[in-house]
């Protein structure tokens, strides 16, 4: 099996390393929400996917349960959408890259998100 990478089966995969965090607001760059935005709900580091609120929604079949209160039928909700398809927002409706930097406060210096475009600092204190 000349080319492919020898992998052990018992290993687990590296998680994906981002810069976006639940709460953000993020802008769709491509797909069939192309364009739209919203918060982000969840972030997936093991599938690098994350969760945008109002985004690929999907139709899923729930079966009632009346212990939860649970109604049957069929339910509307968002599907995760991959890390790269997605960009933040900055405060004046821009999409950016994110970059980080050091921020000095006193004698503690903190890193802290920027958007690349802007320099608007993303992380709110």
């Amino acid at each position: 099996m000349a080319g492919r990478l020898a992998t052990r089966h018992n290993e687990p995969k590296p998680k994906v390393k981002t810069k976006i965090r639940k709460g953000d607001v993020v802008k769709v760059i491509t797909g069939r929400d192309k364009g739209k935005s919203g918060r982000v709900l969840e972030v997936d580091r093991d599938r690098g996917r994350v969760l945008v609120e109002g985004a690929m929604m999907m139709k899923k079949a729930v079966k009632p349960n009346p212990a939860k209160g649970i109604k049957g039928g069929i339910a509307e909700r968002e599907s995760s959408i991959h890390l790269s398809n997605v960009m933040i927002l900055t405060g004046d409706g821009k999409t950016s890259r994110i970059g980080v930097k050091e921020d000095k406060v006193g004698a503690k210096a903190h890193r802290v998100r920027v958007a690349r475009k802007t320099g608007e600092t993303l992380d709110k204190k």
